[in-house]
């Protein structure tokens, strides 16, 4: 499983979680793949493009999965 840092930051909004992930090209395709339900957040899937994904979190997409670290 790979880690993201926020860096100081208190949060990431979902779709930008993806776009630097390198996960999804482009905004757009982040926010789609979103709306269409194929990402999860702690095992629940997300529709909200914009969730603020927090430390401890989970997100997981196309078979890769990812932890959200301070």
């Amino acid at each position: 499983m790979e880690t993201f840092s926020l860096a100081g930051r208190e949060a990431v909004a979902l779709h930008n979680l993806l776009k630097l992930q390198g996960w999804c090209h482009s905004g757009g395709m982040a926010k789609q793949v979103i709306a269409d339900g194929e990402v999860t957040v702690d095992g629940d899937v997300e529709l909200r493009k914009r969730c603020k994904i927090t430390a401890g979190k989970q997100v997981q997409f196309a078979g890769q999965m990812v932890k959200v670290v301070e």
